[in-house]
């Protein structure tokens, strides 16, 4: 009785930690190579980040992104987790409060980390609400900025799931061309 339970075990791990993965990994490095590989962003053949992961901006020069929930540093991936504070939460009620304070109104984005830590978007309302800053300190014109929110509003994947975003690290490194 033993010999078939060990037999079905094997053959399911097999099939289902390796032959599977294995299957999925090359479909996806096939038909979406860029995303498989880790959607790395290269520069001079440098890798700089990733469209995947939140990075920290510092500074009214750059457009930044979602609160990091991160404990040992903004966006750091090897600590992703979500801060496990509920609605009821002092300290959650204290740290979104200290986000908007001095504002009349804020996107949520703006005002709560994601669940990973890691976001790498904001919301198109929260990237033109940074727009005002940005160019006083690149000494920019606003309708310049305006213009460069709006050609990286990336839309809903296939047309339905999700909400339109800015990628923070793609919409830095054009505004970086602007010098």
């Amino acid at each position: 009785m033993l010999r078939p339970l060990l037999s079905l075990l094997l053959g399911s791990t097999l099939l289902l930690g390796v032959a599977v993965p294995l299957g999925v990994t090359a479909i996806a490095g096939l038909t979406m190579p860029e995303r498989a590989g880790g959607s790395l962003i290269r520069r001079e053949g440098q890798v700089i980040g990733s469209a995947l992961i939140g990075q920290n901006f510092e500074g009214d020069r750059w457009f930044r992104g979602r609160p990091s929930a991160t404990s040992a540093a903004p966006y750091d991936a090897s600590s992703s987790a979500a801060s496990q504070l509920g609605p009821t939460s002092a300290a959650l009620l204290a740290a979104v409060t200290e986000r908007v304070s001095g504002a009349r109104e804020v996107p949520a984005d703006a005002a709560t980390a994601s669940g990973s830590g890691l976001d790498p978007h904001i919301s198109p309302e929260s990237a033109r609400r940074q727009i005002a800053r940005i160019a006083a300190a690149r000494n920019l014109p606003v309708q310049r900025l305006a213009t460069l929110v709006e050609q990286n509003i990336e839309a809903r994947e296939l047309g339905l799931l999700g909400e339109p975003r800015v990628n923070v690290l793609r919409i830095n490194l054009a505004l970086e061309a602007f010098r």
